[in-house]
């Protein structure tokens, strides 16, 4: 009949069942936005982008914070560079001007305060600009294999970073210590000694 077929508005509706409904979808919908949310870098990836840029590994792995340390790291590193070469360019110039005798070759006064007489002291200076030549040229040799340290650091970063990124750190992982008995059975002997400390567990 038509009143069979006409649903009962009356009945009173299964709350549990529904909240259990709502709970699962709501579950299952958080699941969806993590796994589209989550980003999983490539490590290969990550390392050739680094080769050929240096920076853009980090980008890639969405670690901006990272750029201002790296570049400030190569803009230092060419500066020492460039300054270390241009004093070690002055130095040995002005050495190979106070080794020969032509009196016209005498870039090495530019080096000295002004007005400032070496004369008879000329093989002191001969050794205070071989030293400071020496000095130079080792700062600048220094100072390139920083650039290429920092290179490297970059790239091994980059692909440290990618590789950490699926690692799985849980909020069980855990220590605990609790008190523990240990029983000492004696050989010969019916009865045993027990001991007591303290065990540690880890929970993974």
């Amino acid at each position: 009949s038509a009143d069979t077929l006409r649903p009962n508005h009356n009945t009173p509706a299964d709350t549990a069942h529904l909240t259990l409904i709502n709970d699962s979808l709501l579950k299952v919908n958080q699941k969806t936005l993590n796994l589209k949310s989550r980003f999983s870098p490539d490590p290969k990836r990550a390392l050739w982008l680094s080769l050929v840029f240096p920076g853009a590994g980090q980008i890639y792995n969405r670690k901006y914070w990272k750029l201002p340390i790296i570049y400030g790291g190569f803009l230092g590193c060419t500066y020492a560079l460039m300054w270390n070469q241009q004093m070690y360019r002055d130095y040995s110039q002005a050495y190979l001007d106070i080794m020969d005798d032509d009196p016209n070759t005498n870039s090495y006064l530019d080096m000295l305060p002004p007005r400032f007489d070496i004369t008879g002291r000329e093989e002191q200076f001969k050794k205070i600009f071989k030293r400071k030549k020496d000095f130079y040229r080792r700062n600048r040799d220094l100072s390139a294999f920083c650039f290429i340290g920092v290179y490297l650091l970059s790239v091994i970063d980059a692909y440290v970073d990618a590789q950490l990124s699926e690692f799985d750190i849980t909020p069980d992982l855990s220590m605990r210590l609790e008190p523990a008995v240990i029983q000492n059975k004696s050989i010969g002997t019916s009865g045993s000694n027990n001991s007591y400390g303290v065990g540690c567990s880890f929970k993974f």
